[in-house]
């Protein structure tokens, strides 16, 4: 079945992007999550407008994404999170609120779909993020999670 991914999904392509899956990967996975849409001769209208839209957010060239990886890989990112005694959090700490630290430490504006947590946060200490800034580069940044 062709269909025309409306987010970036790993392993297949990019927003924008029309590939060719398994009848029951697309109706049952990523139509219903909203990661793709049914192609049709129309489409290729969609696939145009999404293209744009997704040029306007993406940072455009490799010098500029550098320089945003240089400026988030200098911050000092602290999350106040709620905790138990142990040093436990209540609930995880998500994508989302790691973005809020970053905008509170005044780092640049940075998607949350692009950040990528390796394992849970579920604890108060200092955890490994990275963020996908361009397709060639990714910063790495430290996160300290303290109690609130």
């Amino acid at each position: 079945m062709k269909i025309i991914l409306t987010h970036e999904v790993p392993g297949l392509g990019s927003a924008g992007e029309v590939v060719e899956v398994k009848d029951g990967y697309a109706r049952n996975f990523l139509v219903p999550r909203g990661f793709a849409i049914r192609w049709t001769k129309g489409g290729q209208k969609d696939v145009d407008a999404i293209r744009r839209a997704r040029k306007i957010h993406a940072i455009q060239t490799l010098e500029a994404a550098n320089e945003v990886k240089a400026k988030l890989e200098g911050l000092q990112v602290k999350l106040a999170v709620r905790s138990g005694d142990a040093g436990r959090l209540f609930g995880s700490v998500t994508q989302a609120d790691v973005v809020e630290a970053i905008k509170a430490a005044s780092g640049p504006a940075v998607d949350k779909r692009a950040v990528a947590i390796a394992s849970p946060i579920k604890t108060v200490g200092s955890h490994k993020v990275s963020v996908k800034l361009h397709a060639d580069v990714q910063a790495n940044l430290d996160v300290n999670v303290v109690a609130a």
